[in-house]
């Protein structure tokens, strides 16, 4: 029995075909197959990782499977956190591999070095690895609050927390305090940090942290945020979906104000 089952998942493979930074699903999850669709080579596909022992594999397609059932890559945060980043890696390698055509050191052209990790220049031979972009994303306490924003592009009403590229010479607690200070006006110290997501939208690093309120009041920079504001961490908006660093960031600061509370009663009594 457990021989055959081995055999049987061993025949599976989680397909994440990209297309135009989209990717493919069959009722809202990755094919675990894609037997029928016989125009696709499916031998130029790259293994690029595991998940629950099947093999997880990168797939261009050249418009051949209907257009209505590519999606973005936020559709798939409902996964297992692996199988959300193995996703979002067959996205990064298929945007290095649009993007980096042609060899940055002497303008050869590239192909798909093996294993398809990298970009090779078939006239200087110099390998090119995928631009990964650094971005910090912070919550930021003040006694029992949250600071969320409310960006442009969230046009649902959603709060998050704020986040930000690293600038060239510069600590991502720099970047932090700097990032903060600019889009909300605010100081905050305590800065340490949490935890990190890559984030294929469309090559980015997410390194999360936590801080503290130091200084000032919010004035919001409106040509980056819509709004920003003090929420009571039980009296929260609509705010980034489960699956995402800046859920978990939230709900870690809303459940350390919790503790804080706890404590602080227990002193009294």
């Amino acid at each position: 029995m457990e021989k055959s089952l081995m055999s049987k998942k061993q025949e599976h493979s989680y397909w994440c075909v990209i297309r135009d930074r989209r990717i493919y699903l069959e009722g809202g999850k990755l094919p675990l197959t894609l037997e029928g669709f016989t125009e696709l080579d499916l031998a130029g596909s790259k293994t690029i990782g595991f998940h629950q022992g099947c093999p997880v594999k990168w797939l261009e397609d050249p418009d051949l499977l209907a257009d209505k059932n590519f999606y973005s890559l936020r559709e798939l945060l409902h996964e297992p956190e692996d199988l959300f980043a193995l996703a979002g890696k067959a996205m990064q390698l298929s945007y290095m591999q649009e993007t980096q055509r042609f060899c940055s050191a002497c303008g050869g052209k590239t192909t798909l070095a093996d294993g398809g990790q990298a970009m090779h220049c078939l006239t200087c031979k110099t390998d090119h690895y995928p631009r990964i972009s650094p971005c910090i994303i912070v919550a930021v306490k003040k006694d029992d609050c949250i600071l969320l924003a409310q960006h442009p592009r969230h046009k649902n009403g959603m709060y998050t927390v704020i986040a930000g590229f690293v600038e060239a010479g510069e600590t991502l607690e720099q970047c932090v305090a700097r990032e903060v200070k600019e889009e909300t006006g605010i100081e905050v110290t305590h800065i340490r940090y949490f935890d990190s997501q890559p984030w294929a939208f469309p090559s980015n690093l997410m390194m999360g942290f936590l801080a503290e309120h130091h200084s000032g009041a919010i004035r919001p920079d409106y040509e980056e945020l819509v709004d920003a504001r003090w929420f009571q961490h039980d009296q929260l908006p609509q705010i980034a979906p489960p699956g995402t660093i800046a859920y978990r960031l939230i709900q870690a600061t809303c459940a350390a104000i919790r503790q804080e509370a706890a404590i602080r009663s227990d002193g009294v009594q």
